[in-house]
């Protein structure tokens, strides 16, 4: 299966059936989805009725689905995921970032790695304009992702959970980076060109 994207350390590609029982994996490990849900488990069914037709969805703007799965580049392991997702399928205007990893990715640099290459197709590839990404107040780790991949916070929100989980009553928050001020930003690209973080 063709790669959709290189950076140093990882290869990302199509999500599809076959991902099926590392997804479980990923989504049945209550540190992962601490933030996500609380840490209930998901089972098979959910997977493949649910998770897998979105991670597959291709859209029309882009081309490609809006999900990837991510492996090392030298072991070949699954990592878990990434996102960047037109917000509307018929426009590439604005688009999601996000990202799950494996709890053996965490701390290494993986999610900032992927984060920084994917917003630099969007920006310089797909004609996003800007790109978005929200997560808990309470998430420091996955902010400090969005913060290492460009974006700045723009707000706080709150919405109703259905089952609230701990950290929900502090609300959520949005990042956002616009294709002017990536621009702008040469500096920070050239330091992750010389990472090898991006090709």
């Amino acid at each position: 299966m063709p790669f959709f994207l290189e950076t140093g350390r990882l290869a990302l590609r199509p999500l599809g059936e076959a991902d099926v029982d590392p997804l479980l994996d990923l989504d049945n490990d209550p540190e992962v989805m601490r933030f996500i849900n609380g840490g209930r488990p998901t089972t098979r069914e959910t997977v493949l009725a649910e998770s897998l037709p979105r991670f597959v969805h291709r859209c029309p703007c882009i081309g490609h689905p809006g999900f990837w799965a991510a492996q090392d580049r030298s072991t070949h392991e699954f990592l878990g995921w990434f996102e960047l997702k037109p917000l509307d399928d018929h426009s590439a205007a604005e688009a999601e970032l996000g990202y799950r990893l494996n709890r053996s990715a965490w701390g290494r640099g993986y999610a900032t790695e992927g984060a920084i290459a994917l917003v630099r197709k969007g920006f310089t590839e797909f004609g996003v304009e800007r790109v978005t990404a929200n997560t808990m107040t309470a998430n420091a780790s996955s902010r400090r992702v969005m913060e290492k991949a460009g974006l700045s916070y723009v707000r706080t929100f709150f919405e109703e959970w259905p089952e609230p989980i701990e950290g929900s009553e502090l609300g959520d928050v949005e990042y956002a980076l616009t294709r002017a001020d990536w621009e702008r930003s040469a500096g920070a690209r050239g330091d992750a060109h010389r990472r090898g973080d991006i090709p």
